[in-house]
C-alpha cells in the first residue's frame, strides 16, 4: 500500500462530503445566509462539535497523516462552498475541523469532552 493509495479510493473525499451533508442537515446554508438570527450560538456550537467529533473519530480510525488531514480540510471547504455557505462560515468551520483533527486527543478523550 503506497503513501497515497487511500486517496485513490476517495475515502477522505467521500467522508468530507458526508461531513458537509451532516452539517447542512442541522444548519442549512439558507440559515447561514439569512440576516435574521434563526439559530442560537449555543445551538450552532453544538452542531459543529457533533460534526467535528465525527471527523476526529474518522481521523483516529483512518490514522490520517499530514496529507490526509490536508485533503480532508480542502475537500470539506469545497463541499461547504458548493452547498452555498458564506465565506466567513466556511473559514470558521474549516479552521475548527483542522484544529479537531490535528489535536493530540484520543477518541476516549474526545468522548469524555462531550460529558
Amino acid at each position: 500500500m503506497g503513501l497515497f493509495s487511500m486517496f485513490s479510493k476517495g475515502e477522505v473525499g467521500e467522508f468530507a462530503k458526508t461531513l458537509a451533508a451532516n452539517l447542512s442537515k442541522r444548519y442549512p446554508p439558507s440559515i447561514d445566509a439569512s440576516s435574521e438570527k434563526k439559530i442560537s450560538e449555543t445551538r450552532l456550537t453544538k452542531v459543529l462539535e457533533d460534526v467535528l467529533t465525527q471527523a476526529t473519530d474518522f481521523q483516529h480510525k483512518q490514522q490520517l497523516g499530514l496529507f490526509g488531514k490536508a485533503k480532508l480540510g480542502n475537500e470539506f471547504r469545497w463541499q461547504l462552498k458548493e452547498l452555498g455557505y458564506s465565506d466567513k462560515f466556511i473559514e470558521m468551520a474549516t479552521e475548527a475541523l483542522m484544529v479537531y483533527v490535528t489535536r493530540a486527543s484520543t477518541p476516549s478523550a474526545a468522548a469524555s469532552d462531550k460529558k
